[in-house]
């Protein structure tokens, strides 16, 4: 396993996502929760993955259960990071949410703490200062942010008075908006990019065609498996294909591979399975050639998929013709 350390925190470069621990958004039911994501955690501990992320909302908190019944005398095992959902984030929810939140992980204090969605009710000096009074009592390590462009990052730490480590982002070779900006900001003022969706969703895995789509909710009704979207990602895949055939690697492993090139930016996968997780721990020592990268940036440059409106108002359209199961 690869690490990256940046203002004092150290994370592997490949950590885990925990969204699917508890959720019905991903159709893995019951069992999951009680034994594979056990299982899946204590794995990845083994393989040296010390990034695991969760948040409040997965699940209805069930996620950060899980999480905080795994972890136990491996304690120091673990660089957790958690999420607060933002509905109406008081400085005073911030802290009673944040306190919550380490109670259902069984832990003292919480290595990185994000505000999970910006707010534009709520001013950001009032939630920061939520954050701030956590630090000062010991209950946060360090502050982070998701969701967060790169101007209200910079706003979010200068009302901090303090770093704020980390923004969480959809960032993967089909959503490369934050190249822009979010990654080059991260990589100049020792931060750090954790990047979410880091397959998008599964899509550059190579397992889907416009005759084979996925059922389960969290991809559904993601606007990027529309058919439409699934074939134009055609040439995207195929490279991934060929590359992980020279390197015996797969699809997905060639993805998170190129994420993680990119200086200070960690990825978070999900995992189905003990067997999955490997396979994307795996990815962490991947070296991809120069020539490797540029191709798949130039590739992933041509991936235009059907968003907005038109996206949804298919995406809507598509669920009405499913037959019923």
């Amino acid at each position: 396993m690869r690490y990256v350390e940046v203002n004092g925190a150290r994370v592997s470069v490949v950590g885990l996502g925990t969204w699917q621990f508890g959720s019905g958004d991903w159709g893995y039911g019951s069992a999951y929760a009680q034994n594979e994501a056990t299982a899946i955690l204590e794995r990845a501990l083994d393989l040296g993955v010390n990034l695991v992320d969760t948040a409040e909302i997965y699940a209805r908190n069930e996620s950060e259960r899980i999480v905080g019944s795994v972890i136990g005398a491996r304690r120091d095992d673990v660089f957790i990071a958690t999420k607060h959902a933002p509905f109406f984030p008081r400085a005073g929810a911030v802290e009673k949410h944040g306190r919550a939140s380490a109670q259902r992980l069984r832990v003292e204090n919480i290595d990185l703490y994000q505000l999970h969605w910006p707010n534009p009710v709520v001013p950001i000096g009032e939630q920061m200062r939520g954050m701030r009074a956590l630090q000062e009592a010991g209950v946060v390590n360090h502050v982070g942010v998701s969701n967060f462009s790169r101007h209200r990052w910079e706003v979010a730490e200068r009302v901090l008075g303090g770093p704020v480590l980390s923004n969480q982002v959809q960032y993967s070779l089909a959503f490369r908006k934050h190249d822009a900006d979010v990654v080059p900001y991260a990589a100049a003022h020792d931060r750090l990019v954790i990047a979410y969706s880091p397959l998008a969703k599964g899509l550059l895995s190579g397992r889907y065609d416009a005759d084979n789509l996925p059922r389960n909710p969290a991809r559904l009704n993601d606007p990027l498996f529309l058919p439409e979207n699934v074939t134009r990602a055609h040439d995207l895949i195929e490279t991934l294909r060929r590359i992980g055939a020279a390197h015996d690697a797969t699809p997905s492993q060639v993805a998170l591979a190129w994420v993680v090139s990119r200086p200070n930016v960690v990825a978070i996968p999900g995992a189905s399975s003990v067997a999955q997780l490997e396979a994307n721990v795996a990815a962490a020592d991947l070296e991809l050639s120069v020539g490797e990268i540029e191709e798949l940036a130039a590739v992933s440059g041509a991936f235009a998929p059907v968003r907005g409106a038109r996206g949804l108002a298919k995406s809507a359209a598509r669920r009405l013709q499913r037959p019923k199961q």
